[in-house]
């Protein structure tokens, strides 16, 4: 049975305004002689080659003259590939998938004085001092934990029971125990990631100002409750509840690995629904929100989804604009990439299956959406580092050099 996403969360977001069209000025007689806009675009199972494909190619039907290029990043991140490319002087138009930071906003297009801006989901917590770098096209919560109801069963465990983190490891005793393999990593960026869902979903529902806290040198990861959540993270490695071998899987590998029944429980954020869905399991699977050593249900760890900037560089800078705006206010491009991950937006619904209807109980009852921006935006490069050091805990490292790791990049950043 399939119900419809509906936004009853506490963060304020406008409804959609249709604004007028962006002036084009010189750009049109550019289009009308042809145009290629290059656009950065983000790979995953759910976010394919040939999705993007055909979503760009209702726009380049509705723009006669524009060609709309996918720039494939590979085997590294879209800020590294845009980097890349503003070396070598071949800036590509659009990009997706990057945060502009203070430091890095000189990078990008000030979209401010586009009125549709601001009507874009979580505008206000991602602008920079007041301006508008990236519009989205919508927004996602992470802090979720999925879990095979059958396996469930077997082991005789209640998910609604599960709210701190003691009972959360004694769950995973329990599985290993009954002969199951408790919960699913990998390797890539994945293992960072589910840490930072874990973590966050209690540091930051405790202390929100956290990591503005950290940019300004009054706390550390060290001496902050960032160390015990490293100390269980490790004692599931310890124990066997993680695999070590697990770090040699790709991300659509321990995806793959969970909706084939290989593991019993799953870290990973809204966007994994859609996944459940194309393979028929979402029935399946359950899902609660992630257990804290503090408030419960804590808030949920979420972000901007489908973010696009437009490069100050771009050779094409009206046509990127005017590209961008039609992938972020236009009804039919919203729904599409609302639906392909699993994503929320106010005012925006469409036809969802059982799981997503679980996920969507969860974020009723959240009592906030925790957005890493503004302030309280790590320093660039942070995630690759903490990928690091959580890694490192499969290798022999402690909690107490994981935080002391962290501490000493971010110190050397500053």
């Amino acid at each position: 049975m399939k119900t419809m996403w509906r936004r009853t969360c506490g963060l304020a977001l406008a409804p959609l305004v249709m604004a007028s069209a962006v002036a084009c000025g010189n750009g049109s007689d550019q289009a009308s002689e042809g145009t290629t806009l290059r656009v950065i675009v983000n790979i995953t199972p759910n976010l394919t080659e040939k999705y993007w494909n055909d979503l760009f190619d209702t726009y380049e039907k509705s723009h006669p003259g524009v060609t709309v290029k996918l720039e494939l990043t590979g085997t590294i991140s879209a800020d590294a590939k845009l980097r890349q490319d503003l070396a070598a002087g071949d800036p590509p138009d659009v990009a997706q998938q990057i945060t502009p930071t203070a430091d890095t906003a000189s990078l990008f297009a000030d979209l401010s004085d586009q009125p549709w801006t601001a009507k874009t989901p979580l505008a206000d917590q991602y602008a920079i001092d007041g301006k508008h770098y990236v519009v989205g096209v919508g927004e996602q919560i992470q802090s979720l934990v999925f879990y095979n109801k059958a396996v469930f069963e077997k082991a005789g465990i209640d998910a609604t029971s599960i709210r701190t983190m003691d009972q959360f490891t004694a769950a995973m005793g329990s599985l290993k125990g009954a002969g199951f393999k408790p919960l699913q990593t990998a390797g890539q960026w994945v293992t960072g990631s589910q840490f930072s869902m874990m973590a966050d979903a209690g540091v930051l529902t405790a202390d929100p100002e956290w990591t503005a806290k950290r940019n300004d040198g009054k706390t550390s990861f060290a001496k902050s409750d960032y160390l015990p959540y490293l100390e269980h993270y490790k004692s599931w490695i310890d124990k066997g509840y993680l695999e070590k071998s697990a770090l040699g899987l790709t991300y659509a590998d321990g995806q793959t690995a969970f909706l084939n029944g290989k593991s019993a429980m799953y870290i990973m954020g809204s966007f994994f629904v859609p996944a459940a869905d194309a393979a028929r399991k979402s029935d399946e699977i359950g899902v609660f929100t992630m257990p804290t050593d503090g408030t419960y249900p804590s808030g949920q760890f979420g972000n901007i989804s489908n973010p696009y900037v437009v490069v100050n560089k771009s050779r094409h800078r009206a046509e990127a604009i005017e590209f961008v705006k039609w992938a972020t206010t236009d009804p039919k491009a919203i729904k599409s990439q609302l639906a392909s991950d699993a994503n929320l937006r106010e005012g925006f619904t469409y036809p969802m299956s059982s799981l997503g209807t679980s996920v969507q109980k969860v974020l009723d009852k959240a009592p906030s959406v925790i957005v890493k921006s503004g302030k309280s935006q790590p320093i660039a490069g942070f995630s690759d580092e903490l990928n690091k050091q959580i890694q490192s805990l499969y290798t022999g490292s402690s909690p107490a050099d994981a935080a002391d790791g962290l501490d000493k990049w971010w110190n050397s950043q500053s």
